[in-house]
């Protein structure tokens, strides 16, 4: 999928609202967990006052060390598949999910840039995964234009997005 607008402070934080809104409604909690956003999501939603109250925790995992040990990522999938791939953003959400005790996680792996892509994953590439408890995890395929801010404001939109889609589903 490719985004379309960059979203502006103003926008993430309405994005954040929603979510929180829909985690106190529901009595749930999240945790996130985060490679090119760099913490941006949890920052974003522990913004929100009380935000205690269903915000679990948040990971920032960027080395493969870190998301084997954080996330219980495998060090067999990251090397057959990259750090930046469905299967990984798969591993993300789901050890986050167990290793943190939420209702409800989020993954994110990409390529913010400036450097560091290919001709297979350009920078813009981004995976998200979210998964509630109970349930099996799903991820989708971004790619997003622009200088490395613009990539990662982007991604946080469309976890939040995404987040609010299963929460209303």
């Amino acid at each position: 999928m490719t985004a379309s607008a960059i979203a502006d402070d103003r926008e993430l934080q309405d994005l954040a609202n929603a979510v929180a809104a829909l985690f106190t409604q529901r009595a749930a909690s999240l945790v996130t967990a985060e490679s090119c956003t760099g913490g941006w999501i949890a920052k974003t939603l522990t913004d929100i006052a009380g935000s205690s109250a269903w915000f679990e925790c948040g990971v920032v995992a960027y080395s493969y060390e870190a998301k084997e040990a954080l996330l219980g990522v495998r060090p067999e999938a990251l090397e057959q598949f990259g750090a930046v791939s469905r299967e990984i953003a798969i591993e993300m959400v789901s050890g986050a999910l167990a290793r943190y005790g939420a209702s409800m996680a989020v993954a994110v792996t990409g390529i913010a840039g400036p450097s560091g892509g290919t001709a297979d994953k350009p920078v813009g590439t981004v995976w998200i995964g979210w998964k509630r408890r109970g349930g099996y995890a799903q991820a989708e395929l971004f790619h997003f234009d622009g200088d490395r801010e613009a990539v990662r404001r982007q991604t946080v939109a469309a976890a939040l997005r995404g987040i609010r889609k299963i929460l209303t589903s």
